[in-house]
């Protein structure tokens, strides 16, 4: 089993950027399809951003589509979620995921198909 740490939350202007990082330990990440979640207070957690094993697919949900860019260095064994053009709607807990059963190609965007879980960063957006 993989354990998960983001960082690199925090509060940001409108129009601001941040990058995230999440860190695993205890397995490669190279086993897992990779993504990112959000949940906002009194909302749903939703699907972000995702990515494939060696990082040849990339799938975005579309609020977020152009201003945020899913990267992942198996050989660091961290994923990254660079947020550009931040907006007060993407005001949430992060939550980075990883996926052991995707198959080498597809990304899955249910939360119930990712196995380990971080414990989240916020990311907050000032107007």
């Amino acid at each position: 089993q993989v354990q998960l740490v983001e960082s690199g939350g925090g509060l940001v202007q409108t129009g601001g950027s941040l990058r995230l990082s999440c860190a695993a330990s205890g397995r490669s990440i190279s086993s897992y399809a990779l993504g990112w979640f959000r949940q906002a207070i009194g909302k749903e957690r939703e699907f972000v951003a995702g990515i494939t094993r060696f990082g040849s697919n990339t799938y975005y949900a579309d609020s977020v589509k152009g201003r945020f860019t899913i990267s992942r260095d198996n050989a660091k064994n961290t994923v990254y979620l660079q947020l550009n053009s931040l907006k007060p709607e993407d005001t949430a807990i992060y939550y980075c995921a990883a996926d052991l059963f995707a198959s080498a190609i597809h990304i899955r965007t249910t939360s119930s198909a990712y196995d380990n879980w971080g414990q989240g960063t916020q990311v907050t957006v000032s107007s």
